[in-house]
């Protein structure tokens, strides 16, 4: 069987990291076309895939049906108008989440591929990697007894919320999205995915406490390259972005600030783009800290924090049931039986680190395999994040944000 014709639109990191999984899988899928205004994203990986660039989603599609799927891997704005023509020109196809940034339009994508009958995926990466099946087999055992309740943190860690939620992409609302549906949609997504419920009612709580121009330090200036207290700052980009460089970590975030590793073109991203700003100097607005709390149906209870003010790492889950308790980091899972008293460590296999850098543990290929193989065979089960499942996750995140702007309990439509 012939592998599967791509056409990547959005060269950015996320596409990037798609398409060269198909470059690194020949027999299974190829790339045919990418598609970006940035020249400079666009033409490195056109030329290393040799496959024509376009200047957008528009010019291509004008082109007709021109491969048997499409991976959109555009700004989150810029997902609810290509999927929805491209559905109609009957591309099957693998869209970056969230799936966009209001609630119509997410219903908009969903009817659109629906009506068109095309195979359609969301990158909840999560859903697919190794770990997340060892920690669903343990509670499908029953090992732990009915699920009753569940802490989940996501740790997103003080540089990351710098980089990309104060001086990066996401840190307007009205830019790209709510910090809870640009990062956490992941998080209440996985958080149904394995509970195998959907979440029913949601109250949340949050705001932007640190990053605002108040907390500003004396003596700071516009810019780290130019600051006398950047020495002392946990935010200092100089420190952050230059470390890297130097012990040779060109991938994301480096790659996101500049494409030309050297202290020179560092220097001059620094000076004159985004990621040189004071974090207190920005025009960011969304959230750096939000609890969620939630109720699932069948009356299992829960809880969400995201914060910025740690150390990062993996995401840190406690799933407690009437029989036992399970605990889990990303990359380990441990089980205590209240029957026997006895915890045991279970092992989990892991396919890289869980950053979007490592490829979420193996998410990021186990997603692409199983799109692609739902693609040349018709095999639409291997797809865990379809249209139905997406949308009631989107729904969830979207309840708890009007939760939190509006002071009270939610139900999920």
């Amino acid at each position: 069987m012939s592998p599967v014709s791509l056409a990547i639109v959005g060269a950015g990191d996320r596409g990037t990291g798609y398409a060269r999984w198909a470059l690194a899988h020949p027999e299974q899928a190829r790339i045919v076309a990418v598609a970006d205004p940035s020249a400079e994203r666009a033409l490195p990986l056109a030329a290393e895939s040799g496959a024509p660039r376009f200047t957008g989603w528009k010019q291509l599609a004008e082109m007709g049906r021109i491969a048997d799927a499409v991976v959109i891997a555009t700004q989150d704005g810029e997902h609810a108008e290509p999927a929805k023509a491209f559905a109609e020109l009957g591309y099957h196809i693998l869209v970056e989440k969230p799936l966009a940034p209001t609630e119509a339009e997410c219903r908009e994508i969903v009817a659109a591929v629906e009506k068109a009958g095309v195979i359609f995926a969301v990158c909840h990466v999560l859903r697919y990697a190794p770990y997340t099946d060892t920690v669903r087999s343990v509670l499908e055992s029953g090992q732990i007894g009915e699920i009753v309740s569940i802490q989940h943190l996501e740790p997103v860690g003080f540089w990351h919320q710098a980089h990309s939620y104060v001086r990066g992409n996401w840190r307007r609302s009205d830019q790209s999205a709510f910090m809870l549906l640009a990062k956490s949609s992941h998080d209440l997504d996985w958080l149904q995915y394995v509970v195998g419920r959907r979440i029913r009612r949601v109250s949340s709580f949050g705001g932007l406490k640190h990053f605002r121009p108040e907390n500003r330090p004396e003596g700071a200036a516009a810019r780290c390259l130019d600051c006398a207290v950047e020495p002392d700052c946990p935010y200092s980009a100089t420190r952050l972005y230059f470390g890297r460089l130097r012990e040779g970590r060109h991938g994301w975030p480096l790659s996101v600030v500049t494409p030309t590793f050297t202290e020179e073109a560092l220097t001059s991203a620094l000076r004159h783009g985004p990621y040189g700003r004071c974090v207190y100097d920005c025009d960011n607005d969304v959230v750096d800290h939000q609890v969620v709390a939630m109720e699932f149906d069948g009356g299992a209870s829960g809880t969400f924090t995201m914060t910025a003010f740690t150390t990062g790492g993996h995401r840190r889950t406690r799933i407690f049931g009437t029989h036992g308790e399970l605990s889990c980091d990303g990359q380990s899972v441990r089980v205590h039986d209240f029957r026997t008293g006895l915890s045991t460590a279970v092992a989990v296999t892991m396919d890289g680190d869980a950053t979007a850098g490592g490829g979420h543990a193996g998410g990021d290929g186990r997603l692409m395999a199983a799109f692609v193989a739902a693609v040349s065979n018709g095999e639409r089960d291997r797809i865990r994040s379809g249209p139905a499942e997406s949308l009631a996750s989107h729904l969830a995140v979207f309840a708890a944000e009007r939760a939190r702007l509006t002071d009270r309990i939610i139900t999920v439509e």
